[in-house]
């Protein structure tokens, strides 16, 4: 079979590698799901000289995945080396800026850097269908085989009840591994099959994102933003889902802009509004319509997000099974930092380690797999997510959805707006007045305020 993906090359699965036969074909390695996660596990395994199948449902890689967010590159930096000479990316983020949000009000704090404008760069805007696409040919070319169009259907397991390979919807049958690495995104069936959630994933874990592709001219975008060149804007909202847990986003592509809202499933469900709503009215809110006017929508696009953190993680090691991306959780949904494809890539990066390391050793029990997390514990993946295991909680909660907004935008007004002949209120009861109007008692301020001060220590 043949693959052709936009923008990479084509790649010829060879029909004596997956030909039935005799015995069902074997890998040193499976990787379900060639997104981030998968296709940098890919990678590393055949990197360390083994046999490696890369397994993706849709016709190419990115191809049921929707995106239009921002890719941090460090990570890369270990994977790729001057990844950016190659990587197909939008534009290079050099403005950030998060913004509090009331039906009538916004306040935004806004950043701005030359740094982020040259290499080694911090973070570039890209189209899924476009960056998954790129990172399954990395894999390809480092010798793991792409298998695409096929449906992994569930767990292949040994006598001793050890994962042994995956069962899919080729006419041509199972493939075997001496370890399967589930990359198989969010609510991950594999992760459930092989008992690594202790219980069902939970509603409260996930948020829908909706987003929305407005196309605009290049100039027109350019001087809405003031950018220029390859210059790109990310802008995090709070305070602009109706009270529902999340939040809202806008990204500058090169030629269009990404909007859309992140929203709790359960809240969502509670609330009983349909999330398309939710985004109308983001669309015509005073700090967002000037910025889309005249936009024309190409992409209208929905998908889960595991938004739990570290303490919703499943169990990353089994027998014979590695869980990584999406699967595991490993989204970092923590206010000012909203992050997932670097935590894909570099758990994607140790799992293809991890399994190089344990196949070597001749020992593919969960035992001989531990060294995945001792990696990711080392790293940035598990890190920062232990550090900040108390953000998801707080960043969703009611006071944080529903009247933190109006407390931090209501007291910005009330210290610029001039009311002569009155003298300027104090900042103290300036805080008190907003605290009060918001529904917010100041020992709850101070709880959380504290919360968030911990997890940044």
């Amino acid at each position: 079979m043949t693959h052709a993906g936009p923008g990479s090359k084509s790649v010829v699965l060879g029909e004596d590698e997956l030909t039935a036969t005799a015995a069902t074909p074997v890998f040193d390695v499976v990787v379900v799901g060639a997104g981030p996660a998968g296709s940098a596990a890919a990678l590393e395994a055949a990197r360390a000289g083994l046999s490696v199948a890369l397994v993706e449902r849709g016709p190419f890689p990115g191809a049921k995945n929707v995106y239009g967010g921002v890719v941090y590159g460090r990570v890369l930096d270990e994977l790729i080396p001057r990844w950016w000479e190659r990587m197909p990316v939008q534009r290079w983020v050099t403005r950030r800026s998060t913004m509090v949000m009331t039906p009538s009000q916004a306040l935004t704090v806004d950043f701005r850097t030359e740094d982020w404008g040259r290499p080694p760069y911090n973070g570039a805007t890209a189209f899924r269908a476009d960056l998954d696409g790129w990172l399954a040919e990395q894999a390809v070319e480092a010798g793991a085989v792409l298998v695409t169009s096929t449906v992994v259907t569930g767990l292949l397991k040994d006598a001793s009840g050890a994962v042994a390979g995956v069962r899919t919807d080729r006419p041509d049958g199972d493939l075997r591994a001496r370890v399967v690495i589930a990359c198989d995104g969010v609510n991950s069936f594999l992760a459930k099959e092989a008992g690594m959630f202790p219980d069902e994933h939970q509603a409260e874990h996930l948020t829908l994102g909706v987003k929305q592709t407005l196309a605009l001219p290049r100039e027109t975008l350019e001087e809405r933003f003031a950018i220029s060149g390859r210059d790109g804007v990310d802008i995090e909202m709070l305070g602009c889902t109706r009270g529902i847990p999340g939040g809202g986003f806008l990204y500058t592509n090169l030629e269009s802009i990404s909007l859309g809202v992140v929203l709790g499933l359960t809240g969502v469900r509670e609330a009983k509004t349909r999330p398309e709503e939710i985004l109308a009215e983001l669309k015509r809110h005073p700090a967002i319509a000037p910025l889309i006017r005249g936009g024309e929508q190409i992409e209208y696009s929905a998908h889960l997000i595991p938004e739990g953190g570290y303490r919703s993680m499943p169990e990353l090691a089994g027998d014979g099974i590695l869980i990584a991306g999406d699967a595991a959780a490993m989204c970092l949904a923590a206010g000012i930092w909203l992050e997932g494809v670097n935590f894909a890539l570099g758990a994607g990066m140790y799992a293809g380690r991890a399994a190089a390391a344990a196949i070597g050793a001749g020992d593919t029990s969960r035992r001989g797999l531990a060294g995945y997390r001792k990696m990711l514990e080392s790293s940035f993946v598990l890190a920062d997510h232990r550090r900040l295991r108390d953000f998801p909680g707080l960043v969703l909660s009611d006071r944080m959805q529903r009247n933190y907004p109006g407390l931090v935008c209501d007291l910005v007004q009330g210290m610029f707006q001039v009311d002569n002949p009155r003298p300027k209120p104090g900042l103290r009861r300036l805080l008190r007045r907003s605290a009060k109007d918001n529904g917010v008692r100041l020992r709850d301020l101070v709880r959380d305020t504290w919360t968030g001060m911990r997890g940044l220590r």
